[in-house]
Parts: C-alpha cells; sequence; structure tokens
C-alpha cells in the first residue's frame, strides 16, 4: 500500500507503528493518501520510496514523500506449544504483568488481541528464565490476511 512519510524516514527497511494521526492531519488534502489505508498501532516496513515531495507542518524537514509499505514482520516470545514454520495461530497475549527484559518481545508492538499469524521463522527455545516459569520460545511472525 502506498502512504506519504516523513522525508527523514523514507528509506527502504524503515519500520514505524502508526499511534494515530496528528490533529494537523483532519483537514490536510493529503489525508486519505497519508494515514487512510494505516490501521492504529500496526507495525509497518518501508518496501520502496518513491518520487514526489510534498509539504507537510507535522514532519520535521516540513516535507513528506510517497513510500510503499506493508505490515512488517514481528518477533515474539510465546510459551504457545506446537508452533513449527508454516503453522498459523491466533495471537493471545500471555497472563503477565511482569516488568522484564523480555516483555517487549511477549508483548510486541503491532501485534493486537486476536490476531491471526503465521510463523516465518521459529528460533527454537529462549536461553534466559522467564520469571513466570513459562517455556518460551522466539518466533517471527507474518500476518494471515
Amino acid at each position: 500500500m502506498i502512504t506519504l512519510i516523513g522525508k527523514d524516514l523514507a528509506k527502504e527497511g524503515q519500520e514505524f507503528v502508526f499511534l494515530g494521526p496528528a490533529d494537523d492531519c483532519e483537514n490536510c488534502r493529503f489525508k486519505s493518501s497519508c494515514i487512510g489505508n494505516l490501521e492504529l498501532n500496526r507495525k509497518y516496513v518501508v518496501k520502496e520510496v518513491k518520487e514526489n515531495e510534498q509539504k507537510c507542518p507535522i514532519h520535521a524537514e516540513g516535507t513528506v514523500i510517497p513510500v510503499e509499505v506493508e505490515l512488517a514482520q514481528i518477533d515474539l516470545l510465546t510459551a504457545s506449544k506446537n508452533i513449527f514454520e508454516g503453522s498459523t495461530f491466533t495471537y493471545n497475549a500471555p497472563d503477565c504483568d511482569e516488568n522484564c527484559d523480555f516483555h517487549d518481545l511477549c508483548f510486541p508492538d503491532g501485534l493486537i488481541e486476536n490476531d491471526k499469524c503465521i510463523v516465518l521463522d521459529n528460533g527454537g527455545k529462549h536461553k534466559e528464565e522467564c520469571k513466570k516459569g513459562y517455556r518460551l520460545n522466539k518466533l517471527t511472525l507474518g500476518f494471515v490476511i
């Protein structure tokens, strides 16, 4: 999908989480092409940078550039069993209230409760111990659309 992103961020491989529009976006003539296709709290990766800069008051350089983006892959630590490369499952956040070094991998940005995911890579058992005693596997996920 095509969206607009700040000139300083318009690099292939750049990842970002869409946290919602700024107030200034409400009456912008580029609103539908800029944020209209993006889903709140999703993580995207820039696949291709296009030409044709446009002025934008909310970005650091005052300029946006069209880019092609897709949903980014997500790294996850999970206690789910029977997970292998190519398998699909529904993400359910773990029952955990620990604020540990692994929190961001157990509750990664861009992954929302009940998302349908496909395992792109099973990195195997996580080497460090979970404070809750879960046996964790490190996965790289894509989305089933």
